[in-house]
C-alpha cells in the first residue's frame, strides 16, 4: 500500500501538466473559455498535489522536479501563448516578429520557477508574482477582454513588461496561507478576500484580472518580509 500511495502527488501533478497542455492548445485556438477550464483545473490540482504530499508524507526529490515542470508548462508557457495571440494584429501593423514578445512572459516565468526553486527565504510570503498568479492574470484579461486587447494591442507591450517585470521583481508578496483566524495575523488576506467577494458580486468571473491585480496591489503596500510559501 505504501508503494502505492507514495505516487499519487506525482499522478495528480502529472494531471495539472495534462490540464495545462490542453489549455496551451486552447490558447493557440483562441478558445478562452476552454482555457479557463483548463487553468482552473490545473491549479486545482497544483494545491491538491501538495497537499496529498502532506497528508501521505509522501514527499520526494522527483516530485519537487515534476511539480516545477508541471507549472511550466501550466503557468509559464500557457500565458506566454496567450498573450502571442492576443498580439497577433501586430504583425501587420508593426513586423512579422512582434507577436513573439508574448513568449517573454514564457521566458520569466522559466527564470520565476528556477529561482523559486533554490531560494530559501520564501516559506510563508513570495518574492515577486507567483506564476500561477501571473497565469490567472493573462487568461483573465484574454476571456474576458479579448477583443478589446486584440482592438487596442499596443498597450500589450506594456503589460508583458509589467508581467515579466514582477515575476522577477523583488517585491514581496503574501501568501494567502491561514495558520490562525485572528485578523491580527491575517489582516490582509481578509481584506483581499473581501475585496474578492465585492469583485465577484460586480462583475462574476470577469472579475478575475481584476482580482490579481487587487493581490498586487495590497502586497505593493501592505507585506515586509518574506519567506518561502508553497507556491512558485
Amino acid at each position: 500500500m505504501a508503494s502505492i500511495t507514495r505516487h499519487i502527488p506525482n499522478t495528480i501533478t502529472c494531471l495539472n501538466l495534462f490540464s495545462g497542455i490542453l489549455g496551451v492548445f486552447a490558447a493557440y485556438n483562441e478558445d478562452y473559455r476552454m482555457v479557463l477550464l483548463f487553468v482552473f483545473a490545473s491549479a486545482l490540482f497544483d494545491f491538491l498535489d501538495g497537499l496529498a504530499a502532506r497528508i501521505l508524507k509522501a514527499y520526494s526529490p522527483m516530485g519537487k522536479e515534476l511539480d516545477s515542470l508541471a507549472d511550466m508548462v501550466s503557468f509559464g508557457l500557457l500565458p506566454g501563448v496567450i498573450a502571442f495571440r492576443l498580439m497577433q494584429p501586430a504583425d501587420d501593423e508593426w513586423f512579422a516578429l512582434a507577436p513573439y514578445m508574448g513568449l517573454l512572459v514564457t521566458v520569466f516565468s522559466a527564470l520565476r520557477l528556477a529561482r523559486f526553486n533554490i531560494d530559501d527565504r520564501q516559506t510563508t510570503s513570495f518574492i515577486g508574482l507567483a506564476v500561477p498568479a501571473n497565469a490567472l492574470f493573462w487568461v483573465g484579461l484574454a476571456y474576458s477582454f479579448e477583443s478589446l486587447m486584440t482592438e487596442y494591442y499596443w498597450v500589450l507591450p506594456a503589460i508583458i513588461a509589467l508581467s515579466c517585470f514582477l515575476l522577477v521583481s523583488p517585491i514581496p508578496m503574501f501568501s494567502l496561507k491561514i495558520k490562525t483566524l485572528r485578523w491580527s495575523a491575517n489582516r490582509i488576506r481578509y481584506i483581499f478576500l473581501i475585496g474578492v467577494a465585492l469583485l465577484l458580486i460586480l462583475f462574476g468571473i470577469d472579475a478575475l484580472t481584476f482580482i490579481i491585480l487587487w493581490y498586487i496591489l495590497l502586497s505593493v503596500i501592505g507585506v515586509s518580509s518574506p519567506s518561502r510559501g508553497s507556491q512558485n
